[in-house]
């Protein structure tokens, strides 16, 4: 039998280093063998060329300028316009949000494609634009044949994915769980760290500095927290420099932005993952995913209409704390400080999560039930 073909289109691929670039890659190398797969997306510069991905064809097209986080790409509508007349993709399946993308795409996809929309976030900055980006947005869900939000707390909480309820079905966001295995260098890294540590209790928070991360939050509950213990905070950001100077504590120590292979070790060398974000622009938490699988027990805020308290459970994986509630926050950290049985229990429990629910096999096994459903 012929596999069908599928056109990703994402905003970025690798080595671009971002969530949405991420689940692309895991989908198209863990799809590879079900379907003909070829990506289009951004260049990283204005320069346009392909690219061979682990077998997988990238199309990167030069950027020109970019306005407001969204690339613009003027050569992108005539490349578009190419792959999908010489390529014939049965799917097209589109990484929103991409706004430039999404207005170019509406107008030359065939009619015999099916399209398949997925919803990472809502549009939740520049509110004042979202006006002129609704139009487009409305007329994307409409074309859509399958809307794909990464969990169901955020379908259920989207204002423009309320009136799709009947095409919405969810595809949780993965890991690959190969990425972590353990070696005897690995096991020294580790150890490394743990004597840095100096005995105390590890804490461990990543990600990119800025606002919605909630590091501002973790950085004031450090205050007071009562036990021994060290913070470490990988990652850069524009609000590095704020951050670095607002601290005063010899506990907290800022490691910068740290490889693949440093940050597995600081996973599983952390007693306790810090996940302070504050806001649905946390969609979902691929670092969450990950600290779970490497048995770091994570502490997270309540975000209404956020999948990280879908991906976490509250009592059961992790310890759920209401949002922007400081002292809430450092009274978790003590308890799981002082009550290492629970620890432990919260730890097994949070990677046999991941297991049963957010690896890549998992993750193909869905998608494609879902493409093929769109053709029966």
């Amino acid at each position: 039998m012929k596999k069908k073909r599928l056109l990703e289109v994402s905003k970025y691929y690798y080595p671009y280093n971002g969530g949405i670039e991420q689940v692309c890659q895991n989908l198209c190398e863990c799809l590879s063998n079900a379907f003909d797969i070829k990506v289009i997306c951004f260049s990283e510069s204005n320069r346009t060329y392909t690219q061979k991905v682990n077998g997988i064809e990238v199309e990167k097209v030069g950027v020109q300028k970019t306005i407001m986080s969204q690339a613009i790409a003027i050569g992108y509508y005539f490349k578009l316009k190419k792959i999908i007349k010489e390529f014939k993709p049965d799917i097209i399946h589109f990484h929103w949000p991409n706004i430039f993308v999404a207005w170019l795409l509406i107008g030359i996809i065939p009619k015999h494609t099916k399209l398949v929309v997925l919803w990472h976030s809502d549009i939740l900055k520049q509110k004042w634009a979202y006006y002129l980006v609704r139009p487009i947005e409305k007329k994307l869900l409409k074309k859509a044949d399958l809307i794909t939000p990464t969990s169901p707390n955020y379908l259920l909480n989207s204002t423009p994915l309320s009136k799709h309820m009947d095409k919405c079905d969810v595809l949780p966001n993965a890991i690959d769980t190969s990425l972590f295995k353990i070696n005897s260098k690995t096991k020294e890294r580790i150890a490394e760290i743990k004597r840095e540590a100096k005995g105390k209790t590890i804490i461990f928070f990543i990600g990119r500095l800025v606002e919605y991360k909630g590091v501002e939050d973790l950085l004031k509950a450090e205050k007071f927290i009562k036990n021994n213990c060290i913070i470490f905070i990988a990652g850069r950001g524009p609000l590095e420099n704020q951050l670095r100077s607002s601290v005063h504590s010899a506990r907290i120590k800022f490691i910068g932005r740290i490889s693949d292979e440093e940050k597995k070790c600081y996973y599983y060398a952390a007693d306790i993952f810090a996940f302070p974000s504050i806001n649905k622009a946390e969609a979902f938490g691929i670092t969450l995913a990950e600290a779970m699988y490497c048995r770091a027990v994570p502490i997270t805020f309540h975000i209404e209409g956020s999948g990280v308290n879908w991906l976490s459970i509250k009592n059961e994986t992790g310890i759920e704390i209401p949002l922007h509630d400081i002292k809430a926050y450092a009274n978790a950290i003590d308890y799981l400080i002082e009550n290492k049985v629970e620890r432990e229990k919260l730890a097994n429990n949070a990677h046999q999560r991941i297991i049963n629910y957010f690896t890549i096999g998992q993750q193909k096994k869905v998608a494609i039930a879902q493409f093929n459903k769109l053709f029966d």
